[in-house]
């Protein structure tokens, strides 16, 4: 039988090997280009990386490859070109997939680690086998259909594969101790586990940047529809006109859509999980229970960064309600914890104005101001603040310098109205 076996010619293969290298090397800078333009759209950044099988791997696997299967003449070795493609996220794995499939035509797709042998310790990787475009090999000189390997893992997941390969492939490491197997296997286990949580975490505060988004957007709309109606309507608005915010639709689905859920130890409850709650209330516009959970946080004494976000929250939420006076109070509160926090007092500001506390605003607008001098919106407000003083000179100025830091058309009315009045 033996006598059958043709052995390969290592110098030979070698030759070849190396003739082809450099325009395989051309052939993965145009892939890795091509790839990071496919998945540029994430809002995340991957890294691209490409690698060129080494000889001596190139040749065990044409070897291997014989042993497998005697009656292939030339064993085809699909991942001499390979490509990594290395996520921050687990939710960045199956879009980075979708992008890829978009781009390039994908001959075989693998899921390794599924089976959880010694080799893998059960951690997970997507190979994409794609065939290399035919404009790229052309420009490369290669003839012939050429495939890549592109494998795609989370940071985590590429540092347990380099781990991985150190001990399993190229030391030819077998882990018979049952204590070691286990170590291996928790600090996988370990590696695993972060990663969830760092995906939980994201996807946690990219919904609830969502909601506050929201809140804030349903907050300033309050305002302007007040001053606008101040400033350029006959009859000025009173306290009654303004009711509590309407349901816009957009109801909070932080619970429902979000796979993140505070870890709390039974009979305890977080501070996280509570300001989901409020936050989830605040957003359906129901706004005494928001309040209520915003009430019980502050209840638990918290350190005094978070308590100054709380009551800047429920501040919010008074404000919501109508509740002037709870919303200024709650809002200078936030402003003592937190001395920097310049919103507070632009929101005191705005609550005063409401109240048409003229002087009070301006006040809270200068304090605003004195901590960050670069609030195109607090000058505008403190400039129509200034103007039901009847110190239009004093609200130009402001509106000026509001349209200097930042072009919009109601600082553009306001200032055509100012230069009317000061033209009487």
């Amino acid at each position: 039988m033996a006598e059958n076996i043709v052995f390969p010619e290592r110098n030979t293969l070698r030759a070849e090997y190396e003739k082809l290298l450099s325009r395989r090397t051309l052939v993965i800078r145009e892939l890795e280009n091509r790839i990071e333009q496919a998945i540029a759209p994430l809002p995340s950044r991957s890294r691209v990386k490409g690698r060129l099988k080494s000889f001596d791997s190139y040749f065990k696997k044409y070897i291997r490859l014989l042993k497998d299967d005697p009656s292939v003449q030339i064993p085809k070795i699909a991942d001499v070109l390979g490509i990594r493609v290395i996520c921050p996220f687990l939710e960045d794995l199956a879009a980075v997939e979708e992008l890829l499939k978009k781009k390039f035509k994908v001959v075989e797709v693998q899921r390794k680690g599924g089976d959880h042998t010694y080799r893998e310790f059960g951690y997970e990787s997507i190979h994409l086998l794609i065939e290399v475009p035919e404009e790229i090999t052309e420009k490369a000189e290669i003839a012939g259909n050429l495939t890549a390997e592109v494998q795609i893992r989370t940071i985590l997941q590429d540092a347990w594969a380099e781990v991985e390969h150190e001990f399993v492939y190229k030391a030819e490491f077998i882990p018979f101790d049952n204590p070691l197997k286990r170590k291996l296997a928790a600090i996988n286990a370990s590696l695993s586990l972060a990663d969830i949580i760092f995906q939980e975490t994201r996807s946690y505060l990219r919904l609830l940047g969502g909601e506050l988004d929201k809140r804030r957007n349903s907050f300033f709309k309050k305002i302007e529809e007040f001053s606008d109606a101040m400033l350029f309507s006959e009859d000025n608005p009173t306290l009654e006109s303004l009711s509590p915010m309407e349901e816009s639709g957009e109801v909070a689905k932080i619970q429902s859509e979000s796979i993140w859920a505070p870890v709390e130890i039974p009979g305890t409850v977080s501070i996280d999980g509570l300001l989901v709650e409020a936050l989830t209330a605040h957003n359906k516009n129901q706004f005494p229970e928001a309040i209520a959970v915003y009430t019980r946080i502050l209840d638990m004494e918290p350190d005094e960064s978070v308590g100054a976000l709380i009551y800047k929250h429920r501040g919010m939420a008074h404000f919501a309600s109508s509740h002037y006076e709870e919303a200024i109070a709650d809002f200078s509160e936030s402003l003592r914890l937190d001395p920097k926090s310049y919103k507070s007092a632009y929101y005191a500001g705005i609550a005063c104005s409401v109240l048409q506390r003229f002087t009070q605003a301006v006040e809270a607008f200068n304090r605003a101001l004195e901590i960050n001098p670069y609030q195109p919106y607090c000058l505008f407000r403190r400039g129509q603040a200034y103007y039901h003083l009847g110190d239009y000179p004093q609200a130009l100025g402001d509106c000026e310098a509001a349209l200097v830091l930042e072009s919009f058309e109601a600082g553009r009315k306001f200032k055509d109205l100012l230069l009317n009045k000061l033209r009487m």
